[in-house]
């Protein structure tokens, strides 16, 4: 979430759970709304941790923000997006954090 904050987001809540799943991070990046999921990978390969939030994960992700709109009226006018956030270790320590805006849409 370090980086996040280094590139101006507002971290609103952590780990926001529902029945339908979990986001990571909601946060506010600038007068949008942003729900954040963080993925890694520890070993070297051809596969971006980004890849590994399919289609079925997009759709418990949207599901799970539709959940946190209805609960918090106050943000029910943001402009929304989803962000992916990729960690990529070597030897146990993050080497690269990539921060994917506006990662996929709603359909």
């Amino acid at each position: 979430m370090a980086e996040l904050g280094r590139r101006g987001y507002e971290i609103l809540e952590t780990n926001y759970r529902c029945s339908y799943g979990e986001v990571d991070a909601v946060a506010r990046d600038g007068d949008s709304l942003v729900f954040v999921e963080v993925r890694s990978r520890r070993s070297k390969g051809p596969a971006f941790p980004a890849e590994s939030v399919d289609e079925k994960k997009q759709a418990k992700l949207i599901l799970t923000a539709q959940h946190y709109l209805s609960a918090h009226e106050a943000c029910h006018e943001a402009a929304c997006r989803f962000d992916v956030v990729e960690v990529r270790f070597e030897r146990g320590k993050p080497v690269a954090v990539t921060v994917i805006s506006d990662a996929f849409r709603e359909p």
